[in-house]
């Protein structure tokens, strides 16, 4: 005889219909949207690769052990991460496997009448009774359809409901949860994200080659990017001359949309980027790239040309590099350009104001191995001056000429530069729609309240009312003595 405590073993249809249930149940939804949000840290936290590959290189030689272990981890790649990834699928899975299904009951409910009134009305909440004339059923109709209440009669009762709302606003809420997901998922597989510094005058071209940064999503490809060129006419920039505050950016261009299309002007401001489809140009930020000529000791010129600078105050104080690898011996130059000069014994030299009024150029000039041919990237803002030796400072305005024994440089002049972002967001109105979609699910169901209410005339003439507050939301009480005062008042 077995024994009865024993449990048949779950096969495997039975185990796999046991994970399907737990893992779209609402509580593992929870649960895997709060991994996201702790999953999310680390790529907040740590230089992700795809964003500033300088720093994540920095780090691996200053911490080559750590980083070794983090880098196995994807810890410097978290958001295309294979962890990260099967977090947000699953959270994916989960909220379709949860929401879908309550959708269809949702909308079987909704085209069903109201269930029948109970047979004891007097266990229900804000119960009443009173002797009646008989004409409270036709009144009570009246006043609950009025008030667009889903009316079911049946057997001398009527049994309404209304407040269907607030669980459409519920699926409403977590179906645009899904939405946003949809379209997240859309922007970081054929979506891309790009910056270049360009100066005016200058051509852009939608390559990967023009970019000072790239990123692409997992499905895209270089030859998935918009055939179109931007030049770029006219930078002006208008500052307030009492506080140094921006008033207003306007960026002039020409853009041609595809090969072979006609030449179309254009003006990109702020708040206002270029549109094409999908693909959006903004003006990031401006700056100035000094222009200047390097000559070797020999005076032949082995570096002509602007160099952008890099601001790092709102008066447009810049530091930038210039290098000079085919001279001989290599030169290289840490600079800062000051477009309104000044000077003090505390800050030393710094711009008063954002405008080129007194532009000046600061140069510390070194020689030796520049490290181009290390094979280690360096970034074009910085001189690694490990394996070179100083030769001296130098302060230079428009036109002047720094000269030294292995060769001199020349402050020609300047020229603004402007960064674009260049963003590809094919997901976007996908998640704008349920943002909005949300939004509203999400007052509907904060507003609405769910609520029955039952009315009967029983023998000789006795009428009762009651209703029921699903989740004991406020204000039936005060609706069902609004109805009993007018069956009242009708009564008389």
């Amino acid at each position: 005889m077995s024994n009865p405590t024993d449990l048949p073993e779950l096969g495997l249809v039975s185990l796999l219909r046991f994970a399907w249930r737990q893992l779209t149940s609402m509580r593992t939804a929870l649960i895997l949207l709060l991994l996201l949000g702790v999953a999310s840290i680390p790529g907040s936290l740590i230089p992700q690769r795809p964003q500033n590959p300088m720093r994540v290189q920095d780090y691996f030689t200053k911490h080559p052990g750590t980083a070794a272990w983090m880098n196995r981890l994807s810890l410097f790649d978290v958001f295309g991460s294979p962890w990260f990834s099967a977090i947000y699928v699953l959270l994916f899975i989960s909220l379709i496997g949860c929401v879908l299904p309550r959708t269809f009951d949702h909308l079987k409910a909704s085209r069903a009448l109201p269930p029948s009134t109970p047979a004891n009305l007097d266990r229900m909440e804000f119960f009443h009774s009173w002797q009646g004339n008989g004409d409270e059923l036709l009144a009570a109709r009246s006043w609950l359809k009025n008030r667009r209440f889903r009316i079911r009669e049946c057997n001398g009762s009527i049994s309404a409901e209304k407040g269907y709302l607030r669980e459409t606003g519920n699926l409403f809420f977590h179906l645009a949860l899904i939405l946003i997901l949809v379209g997240v998922s859309l922007g970081a597989l054929f979506g891309m994200k790009g910056e270049a510094i360009i100066n005016v005058g200058d051509r852009f071209t939608n390559t990967q080659t023009t970019y000072d940064s790239l990123s692409l999503g997992k499905l895209s490809r270089n030859h998935s990017l918009s055939p179109f060129e931007i030049i770029i006419d006219d930078f002006q920039a208008k500052y307030d001359p009492r506080t140094n505050a921006p008033l207003d950016y306007t960026l002039r261009v020409t853009m041609i949309d595809k090969p072979g299309a006609k030449k179309v002007k254009r003006i990109i401001k702020v708040n206002s980027p270029l549109e094409m489809g999908s693909t959006n140009v903004y003006l990031q930020a401006n700056g100035y790239s000094p222009i200047v000529t390097v000559r070797d000791k020999s005076g032949q010129v082995v570096m002509e040309g602007p160099v952008p600078f890099l601001p790092q105050d709102g008066n447009l104080t810049s530091i930038g590099a210039i290098k000079a690898p085919d001279s001989h011996p290599q030169l290289g130059f840490i600079a800062a350009f000051l477009p309104t000069a000044a000077k003090n014994k505390v800050r030393g030299g710094f711009s008063i104001y954002p405008e080129a009024l007194d532009p000046r150029l600061l140069l510390s000039a070194w020689k030796g191995d520049l490290g181009l041919d290390s094979g280690i990237p360096q970034s074009v803002y910085r001189v690694d001056t490990s394996k070179m030796t100083k030769i001296g400072l130098q302060s230079l305005s428009v036109g002047q000429t720094f000269t030294f024994p292995d060769g001199s440089i020349r402050f020609d002049g300047l020229v603004q530069w402007v960064n674009l972002q260049v963003v590809r967001d094919p997901g976007k109105m996908y998640s704008l729609a349920g943002g909005i979609l949300a939004i509203l699910g999400l007052l509907g169901s904060l507003f609405t309240r769910r609520r029955r209410i039952w009315i009967r005339t029983a023998g000789e003439g006795k009428v009762e009312v009651a209703g029921l507050a699903r989740s004991g939301v406020p204000g039936l009480e005060n609706e069902i003595a609004l109805l009993i005062a007018d069956l009242k008042k009708d009564g008389k």
